[in-house]
């Protein structure tokens, strides 16, 4: 499976140029590398001096590029839709709506450059991805979707079937849907599209909390502000399940004072280059197919009955922790995340929370 790179900071710390040297550094290492953006803006192919495109170009060799436009993604997920509701429904509602039509809603674009980054990631024609994002919070949502999502599948899938309601109108769905559907209802009807849709969400959870399979740096300059967002969204990032594997600094020296700030993380220091000396920056970056060797974002030790989440840039003020049933719900800044107690600790009720070397400490 590809290795998936993307790159966290705050704007006009040079993510894209990094981005841009990392997926050349990849592909002249003999890897089949594929360089997307969400960026309309002409920036990245401004940078490259080639036009972007809604699909993969060859800019060099084993080096492709594309620019995922929300409105051409729609355009394709819409026909799938429609094929989905040609199949099951006996009479199509939205047969007659086409993809040109349709307006991106606030939201939409974020989950289509996902699922975009996820067919060109199960595809087999690439060994590394490079995703140039916002490389801010929203785009931490964008990658922490996976566990969103089937947490409110599983959630409230539970909460109706468990209900009042549930049980109520269950003897009445098999006739009702077997009018409304052109296949015949059993337990299995839907067996095949609610599966594909779980394993989806699976495998994104998994990609997202293995580090060689996606993992983010942090680029950072010497302005104070780019290192309090880095160091800001390094902890969002642990909470969602995101490795950080390293710190960038980008036209400036890695100092002692600053390896501090993102100690223990790996820090490389990147050179400033003159336009089109691409060789040069290349060299200077860490070796991105070599493991991290950063603290795992979760650990769950049953034996000591202890959740550990290393949350860095946050104390023990900003972080606020409930729990519900087998779950434990811990928010920071404007992420949170839900843990699902295994079954050593399941049924176990927080005694105790603290702060410890970077480390959020929760006790059952």
């Amino acid at each position: 499976m590809p290795l998936i790179l993307t790159f966290l900071g705050k704007g006009g710390t040079g993510r894209t140029t990094i981005a841009i040297a990392a997926a050349k550094r990849l592909a002249s290492q003999g890897q089949r590398v594929l360089l997307a953006t969400d960026d309309n803006q002409p920036g990245l192919g401004l940078l490259l001096d080639t036009s972007l495109a809604a699909e993969p170009q060859e800019v060099a060799t084993n080096l492709q590029v594309v620019q995922l436009k929300t409105s051409t993604l729609l355009e394709r997920n819409w026909d799938e839709v429609k094929k989905l509701e040609a199949q099951y429904l006996r009479t199509p509602i939205i047969k007659d709506v086409y993809g040109q039509e349709l307006v991106v809603l606030p939201g939409m674009d974020k989950a289509l450059v996902l699922n975009a980054l996820r067919e060109y990631d199960a595809s087999g024609k690439y060994d590394a991805i490079v995703f140039d994002g916002s490389g801010d919070s929203s785009m931490l949502r964008v990658l922490g979707m996976p566990e969103s999502l089937s947490w409110y599948a599983r959630r409230f899938g539970k909460l109706i079937t468990d209900s009042d309601l549930g049980r109520t109108v269950s003897p009445f769905l098999q006739p009702l849907l077997a009018s409304i559907f052109n296949v015949s209802w059993t337990g299995d009807t839907f067996s095949q599209p609610t599966s594909k849709v779980t394993n989806i969400l699976e495998q994104g959870k998994a990609a997202l909390a293995d580090p060689k399979r996606l993992a983010a740096y942090l680029v950072v300059n010497d302005n104070p502000a780019s290192m309090a967002t880095a160091r800001y969204l390094w902890g969002s990032s642990q909470l969602i399940g995101l490795t950080i594997a390293g710190a960038i600094a980008n036209q400036t020296t890695a100092t002692e004072a600053l390896k501090s700030e993102f100690s223990p993380l790996p820090v490389s220091s990147v050179p400033t280059a003159t336009p089109g000396d691409w060789q040069s920056l290349m060299d200077a970056l860490p070796d991105f197919t070599q493991p991290a060797l950063a603290p795992k974002p979760l650990e769950i030790d049953v034996a000591a009955r202890q959740v550990r989440v290393f949350l860095p840039g946050f104390d023990k003020k900003q972080v606020k922790l409930t729990q519900s049933g087998g779950e434990i719900t811990i928010e920071a800044g404007d992420h949170r995340r839900n843990i699902i107690l295994p079954p050593g600790l399941s049924g176990k009720t927080v005694t105790g929370a603290k702060f410890q070397q970077g480390y959020l400490i929760v006790s059952l």
